[in-house]
């Protein structure tokens, strides 16, 4: 497993650890997301440095490489012209080249791979990018999970508190049924004071009937007549 490949699994690792323990989980997703979207936004511009870096070495090695055979070709022409001091310099030309050729060759595999390396970089961070953007849509829906669940509650709440409790109509008929037997009540001591209104008339008329019977006899007696 390379270095980067670690420190990826590493990365990933602890945004996972922060994102159960966050507070505000997609808060701390956008300041990762920022980052790593600055993070991305360098590596991509290194890569195209190093892109063009590359390209520049490559020119000067197949450069030094065209003129090393050029120099070969000036070297037989001039042995075969009889020509050996001109060879020799074209030769000496060509060992020149030939070196030159071999440093920016190599010079150019070592950009390769930095660039084969900044490439599984750039996609590691992309990777790690699509990765926690999808955490950040999973978890803004558990959010919006929880606040829909709490207004749900809230309404609940609301609508049990308007709504009529069954005890509390035991508690008004208790109410209506005092009131009734109140009223009951009143009406029999009404009815009671006509009643007895009622029988003391009768026990005073039937004094007076005595005592107008009485006085009735004393009349007879005393020679009083009824005409």
């Amino acid at each position: 497993m390379s270095i980067a490949r670690r420190v990826r699994d590493m990365t990933v690792a602890t945004i996972n650890d922060k994102l159960e323990q966050a507070e505000d989980p997609v808060r701390m997703i956008d300041r990762f997301l920022h980052d790593q979207r600055e993070q991305i936004g360098q590596t991509e511009r290194l890569y195209a440095q190093c892109m063009s870096h590359a390209q520049s070495l490559r020119q000067q090695y197949l450069s030094a490489e065209q003129y090393k055979e050029k120099r070969e070709q000036q070297a037989i022409t001039a042995l075969k012209a009889g020509e050996d001091e001109v060879a020799r310099l074209a030769l000496q030309e060509k060992l020149l080249h030939e070196e030159k050729s071999a440093q920016y060759r190599e010079l150019y595999e070592q950009s390769k791979q930095s660039i084969i390396e900044l490439e599984d970089q750039l996609r590691q961070l992309k990777s790690d990018f699509d990765e926690v953007a999808a955490k950040r849509q999973y978890y803004m829906a558990r959010m919006e999970t929880v606040r829909l669940q709490q207004r749900m509650n809230e309404h609940l709440n609301m609508t049990n508190a308007g709504r009529h409790n069954p005890r509390m109509f035991g508690r008004l008929e208790e109410r209506v049924s005092d009131m009734e037997a109140e009223a009951r009540s009143l009406r029999d001591v009404r009815m009671f004071g006509r009643e007895a209104l009622y029988h003391a008339g009768s026990t005073i008329q039937q004094a007076l009937d005595t005592e107008l019977g009485k006085l009735r006899r004393k009349l007879e007696q005393e020679g009083w007549t009824n005409r």
